[in-house]
């Protein structure tokens, strides 16, 4: 996982989507009150605060690989208003607390780390006997469309000589290679499937927030002054491909990887 500058009140801003899933996905969570929870990569803690605000007798922790979001979150959701909920810069990949969790969640973060398996090993180790997992993540196939305009973007004479030597910087994973990996943990797969999705922004200008806020490992390797241009010719090329709907939202198709596990016994 690379330390990309993320700018976390411009993310916060162009996140409404993410949000919306976060909240789909702490319905499945089931928290009765009284759960210690485990937010993995929370961002900017909108995610978080909404759980903590269900827990009157138990805890959130949100934790973020980047010092920016942790700073926005504290900001936002300072311990005198929020008393159940703190924040810590951490590395998913080297979870390093002592505390254990009843419910671990995780929404739209796991596609950044190329390696998942330290990840599932940390969080076995931070589950409470029968804990429960929630992840969701991009998974194989995901924003297919844009991805295909970024090759071509990249490769174009105006923009390849930044990206000599570039790697496809994120992991979308399969259904049977991730039910190996949590069950190499000792995981108890309750739930694994691809989900097809659509990503609808408020036209061209969200989508070109969007990329500006999440495609760090493509435009900040852009000179700054060239970047809202980079971001442009990557909106026009993929509107060309894929034009704004009747209603002028500008959509992008994705695949997201769902899991729910529960942790049980190795043997």
């Amino acid at each position: 996982m690379n330390a990309y500058e993320w700018d976390a009140e411009d993310y916060s801003q162009h996140s409404d989507v993410q949000k919306r899933w976060a909240g789909e996905l702490i319905e499945r969570l089931t928290l009765t009150g009284n759960e210690a929870v485990l937010d993995l990569g929370c961002g900017d803690g909108w995610g978080a605060a909404q759980m903590a605000g269900t827990l009157p007798n138990g805890s959130v922790l949100g934790v973020d690989y980047s010092p920016a979001m942790i700073a926005l979150a504290r900001r936002r959701y300072p311990p005198d208003r929020h008393p159940n909920l703190r924040f810590q810069v951490m590395d998913a990949r080297a979870l390093s607390f002592e505390a254990c969790f009843d419910r671990v969640f995780s929404n739209a973060v796991l596609h950044w780390v190329d390696d998942h398996r330290p990840v599932l090993s940390g969080l076995y180790r931070r589950l409470k006997p029968d804990g429960k997992l929630l992840l969701r993540m991009g998974g194989q196939g995901d924003v297919a469309e844009i991805r295909a305009t970024m090759d071509k973007v990249t490769m174009s004479a105006q923009w390849s000589e930044y990206f000599q030597g570039f790697e496809f910087p994120y992991t979308f994973p399969g259904v049977d290679e991730y039910r190996a990996m949590l069950k190499a943990e000792g995981f108890s797969v309750n739930r694994l499937e691809l989900i097809a999705t659509d990503m609808a922004h408020e036209g061209r200008a969200g989508l070109a927030g969007w990329i500006r806020t999440t495609w760090l490992p493509y435009t900040q390797r852009i000179p700054e002054n060239l970047r809202e241009s980079f971001i442009e010719t990557v909106c026009s090329d993929y509107l060309d491909q894929v034009p704004l709907s009747a209603d002028g939202k500008a959509h992008v198709a994705m695949v997201l990887l769902k899991v729910e596990a529960n942790k049980s016994d190795k043997t």
